[in-house]
């Protein structure tokens, strides 16, 4: 009986083993814990890892996190927004803007199916209803925004993209009877005088300005505030991944633009204007995909680990850059008045975000900053009577 125990004893006593006996004099139980020299499967990723384009960025410091993705953001953003515009230069194109949302939605289907193979889970958690509706809301905001650079100059339509809050602010106040602060109240009024200001300008420097062009951007506008709304209710509901939203979106709506190309007859004139400057379209919508594709995983980088607050301001930041460089390497005629108008677009998003974060920073009011005023004199008052 002895050598029997002792026998139960070693046996619960090997390393890497969970071992629960009963006899009928004792229980024995033994729990083993993996040493840190043991490694992990390779099909098992922590949850707090942040990987984009296959690199980790959990294994870098803050600081460094922060950097990479700013860089990302910048980088592939403002390529994107260059060959945006330098495709809409070339003699001739400019009727052609739906055809490039059709090239563009291909291209992001193939990149969404290339980065879905990569991962572990591949089943699609999101109805197809759903994503028959995602993907007209897609369509309707990139296409009609492409077709609009055919009307407006390319800062024209950066700033009404900055202008996002004003739809959203309109829907919530008659579809949901939602009340807003005075904060946001006094953004939606900056960014509104903004963009009359901002348009104006552009209608009296711009010789080939149309109001059709404003129309498209608007519409645009609404359907991409609706589709926030939409996707992100989607994937909390089903836990869907953004390779999956990406994939299926982007082609059912490949097939809704050919539909509505081809019922048109506005496909066959632009495949054979492409076929004759194929570096121009195809060879440049490539580029202007794969980096419009990287940038908003960077986007969405800097969000998990940094916040909404951060990532908004260093969007911000690089639309405003857009703008700056499309003046320097795109001729095009220039007043003052654009400034400004930016500016009062600037100062609404910071009172947007700020709205939206008022339980995390707060600005000093009028009565505080002169009652520390009053306070800092009689200090100084008595320091020099002393």
């Amino acid at each position: 009986e002895k050598q029997k125990e002792d026998n139960n004893s070693t046996e619960c006593s090997d390393p890497g083993t969970m071992d629960l006996k009963f006899t009928s004099s004792r229980k024995y139980i033994s729990i083993s814990v993996p040493s840190k020299s043991q490694t992990m499967s390779p099909h098992i990723k922590s949850v707090d890892d942040v990987v984009v384009l296959g690199m980790n960025l959990s294994k870098f410091s803050k600081p460094a996190q922060f950097f990479i993705c700013v860089s990302g953001v910048f980088m592939f953003y403002l390529i994107y927004g260059y060959l945006q515009e330098l495709i809409f230069s070339v003699e001739g194109f400019k009727p052609f803007g739906w055809y490039l949302t059709l090239v563009q939605f291909g291209f992001y289907s193939i990149f969404g199916l290339i980065e879905l193979q990569l991962i572990q889970d591949k089943r699609r958690r999101i109805p197809g209803k759903t994503y028959m509706i995602i993907a007209f809301l897609t369509v309707g905001t990139m296409g009609l925004s492409n077709t609009s650079l055919g009307y407006l100059n390319y800062p024209t339509q950066v700033i009404f993209k900055c202008c996002k809050l004003i739809p959203v602010m309109i829907g919530g106040v008659f579809i949901q009877g939602k009340r807003y602060n005075i904060v946001d109240v006094s953004a939606a009024l900056c960014m509104s005088l903004g963009l009359i200001w901002f348009t104006l300008a552009d209608s009296t420097v711009a010789p080939n300005f149309n109001l059709t062009g404003v129309v498209l951007i608007s519409l645009a506008l609404c359907a991409d505030a609706v589709i926030g709304n939409v996707q992100e209710k989607a994937m909390k509901l089903h836990n869907g991944s953004n390779s999956e939203m990406v994939l299926y979106s982007y082609s059912i709506g490949f097939v809704y633009i050919l539909f509505g190309l081809t019922c048109t007859s506005g496909l066959s004139p632009a495949v054979t204007f492409c076929s004759k400057h194929l570096v121009q379209t195809y060879g440049y919508a490539f580029l202007f995909s794969l980096t419009g594709y990287f940038g908003i995983s960077f986007v969405l980088a800097l969000i998990k680990i940094f916040g909404a607050l951060l990532a908004v301001t260093v969007t911000t930041g690089r639309k405003a850059m857009t703008i700056v460089l499309s003046f320097l390497f795109f001729a095009k005629p220039f007043t003052l008045q654009y400034v400004w108008s930016g500016l009062l677009v600037v100062l609404g998003i910071f009172l947007n975000v700020y709205s939206k974060n008022m339980d995390k920073f707060k600005l000093p009011s009028l009565h505080g900053l002169w009652k520390k005023t009053m306070e800092e004199r009689k200090t100084r008052t008595l320091s020099q009577t002393v």
